[in-house]
């Protein structure tokens, strides 16, 4: 049964496709005779505005030939009118469902106007049938990093890439989709087979650096940031990435510098705000640290390191409703960090609201796998606006 959500969009289709229709409801008193064979002469000239209207005329006279609205939908997807392409398309599935490639140019269609989601199935299908289509292949992984389901994303884009070993590109797109899945050997062997081919690339040291990062291999993830930033010292977010690199080993001082850095070369970075701001916590500099975490939030304020900071020292300062809306703000944040849970159910406690203070306890037992805050590099670099 279709979904509700779904009957919107195809109603907006239809009466864009009709829209079109009308439009062009003067040129069907000249093509009551149009042929398919006037149309695909129109097409071979380049001439896909004229090639449409017959198309149209053809189909208005037999509106049951499959091949039509398929041959329509082409020509409209070649003029980029995606929009009214998709009804065309899927006009010509329901009449011939197995119609060759109808379902490859309908994904297609509604890839190009980024609706990965609806993409999927149609590239699942003309996949189906034929497994070496490695276009359909390609795209479906594409797709599915597109709606951030990146363990299959990867599963499609490695055999593709497999078949493919001279395209970077592709190699690139599965080097992300890898990361993003948490699978860190994947995306080595990736970058390491990019930076053979071209070992000044900048943006495959940063994603060897994240890689080895996520394998554990700080140090080695240190100097590929430190090879990208001497390829392009000027490039905003690779100094924040080295800072957060030095940061997770706790050489606060180099990642200090790499961060003041980075404000140099950006300075909206919110995250490096948000990480001196942390270190000057970590030190006991409260009044730059708060200064630093307060700047960080005016710029983005989605850091939760910048939230747990702030409501650990206005604890400290006795500032308890001030600390509580920073935890809370944490918590929402993400709910599966300890520490906020953790802090707040002290907080509680030391306010005498035994419940709430039950409820936070409770909740720092029920998280079985506790996350410590910054463990994937790559999450950050993500996070980053350009």
């Amino acid at each position: 049964m279709e979904s509700r959500e779904r009957r919107p969009l195809k109603r907006l289709r239809l009466a864009l496709f009709l829209a079109t229709v009308v439009s062009l409801l003067p040129y069907w008193s000249q093509a009551q005779s149009a042929k398919a064979s006037d149309a695909l002469v129109l097409e071979q000239q380049g001439k896909l505005e004229e090639a449409a209207q017959v198309w149209l005329a053809v189909t208005q006279r037999n509106p049951k030939d499959a091949a039509a609205f398929a041959r329509l939908g082409l020509v409209l997807a070649k003029r980029e009118k995606y929009t009214e392409a998709v009804p065309a398309y899927e006009r010509a599935l329901a009449l011939n469902p197995q119609l060759p490639g109808v379902q490859l140019n309908l994904g297609l269609a509604e890839f190009k106007q980024g609706h990965f989601q609806a993409a999927i199935a149609p590239f699942r299908t003309a996949l189906a049938a034929d497994p070496r289509n490695m276009q359909a292949r390609t795209l479906l992984g594409l797709s599915y990093y597109g709606v951030k389901r990146f363990a299959e994303s990867s599963e499609y884009l490695a055999i593709a890439a497999r078949a493919d070993p001279n395209n970077v590109e592709l190699a690139r797109s599965l080097t992300q989709s890898c990361l993003m899945a948490k699978k860190f050997a994947c995306a080595l062997e990736q970058t390491r087979r990019i930076l053979q081919k071209s070992p000044e690339t900048v943006a495959a040291h940063v994603l060897t650096g994240e890689a080895l990062d996520g394998l554990h291999r700080t140090p080695e993830a240190i100097e590929e940031f430190q090879t990208a930033i001497k390829l392009a010292p000027h490039e905003p977010n690779l100094n924040f990435g080295l800072g957060y690199l030095y940061w997770r080993l706790r050489k606060y001082d180099e990642a200090t510098r790499a961060f003041q850095t980075e404000l140099t070369v950006d300075s909206g970075n919110a995250q490096a705000y948000a990480y001196l701001g942390d270190i000057a916590f970590k030190q006991n500099r409260f009044d730059t640290a708060i200064a630093l975490l307060q700047k960080a939030l005016l710029l983005r304020d989605d850091l939760r390191i910048a939230y747990v900071d702030l409501g650990a020292m206005y604890v400290e300062q006795k500032h308890y409703p001030d600390a509580v809306a920073s935890f809370q703000r944490a918590e929402k944040l993400d709910p599966s960090q300890s520490d906020a849970h953790y802090r707040l159910a002290r907080l509680y406690r030391d306010m005498g609201n035994e419940a709430a203070s039950a409820k936070e306890f409770d909740a720092v037992r029920g998280l079985q796998k506790k996350k410590q805050e910054g463990t994937d590099l790559a999450m950050k670099m993500a996070a980053t606006p350009d």
